[in-house]
């Protein structure tokens, strides 16, 4: 995501820069997520296309962005940690709700937001409008993480390939 576009939103900013400064948070970026992005920047991305919606149609846009800061407030591997009382999908989001409340005071809708999240991989539907705009963003940022590099790393080895093809041909 373009940084300089939610580095710019004072609005944003407004409601998210106390939580940026914090070392828990700052800590994220140690962690891969999506294969090609960070823990952290992966969080920055579901913040703020999720307060970007929630602004436009005037839901609670800073309980949004500052939740979907921190939905994926967690420290270990989930590749590799595995949890006796349930899978990582009904896991992480209560783990990340634990350390967000150690972080700042959490309202209702923020808790909903980040315990909720991981809906259709888990039964807790959520609650709010506000927990879905997270749920289904988060969604779209992991596919977008993904795919994307991927994409262009697909076509980069396609296009090195078709051009060593064309210089066996020429030569």
């Amino acid at each position: 995501m373009n940084m300089q576009k939610w580095q710019q939103d004072s609005e944003y900013m407004s409601h998210v820069s106390d939580l940026l400064e914090r070392e828990e948070v700052q800590k994220l970026d140690d962690y891969i997520q999506h294969v090609y992005s960070t823990r952290l920047e992966h969080s920055i991305s579901v913040s703020y296309y999720s307060f970007c919606i929630a602004r436009k149609y005037g839901m609670d846009a800073r309980a949004t962005a500052r939740a979907g800061l921190l939905h994926d407030l967690f420290y270990h591997d989930w590749r590799v940690t595995k949890f006796a009382e349930g899978t990582h999908a009904y896991m992480h989001p209560r783990i990340a709700c634990a350390n967000a409340e150690k972080l700042t005071v959490l309202s209702e809708l923020e808790k909903d937001i980040i315990i909720k999240h991981m809906w259709l991989a888990t039964i807790a539907l959520p609650k709010y409008k506000e927990s879905f705009v997270v749920t289904f963003v988060d969604k779209y940022c992991a596919c977008e993480e993904v795919i994307v590099p991927l994409k262009q790393k697909t076509a980069k080895f396609f296009r090195s390939r078709w051009e060593s093809i064309k210089y066996s041909f020429n030569a």
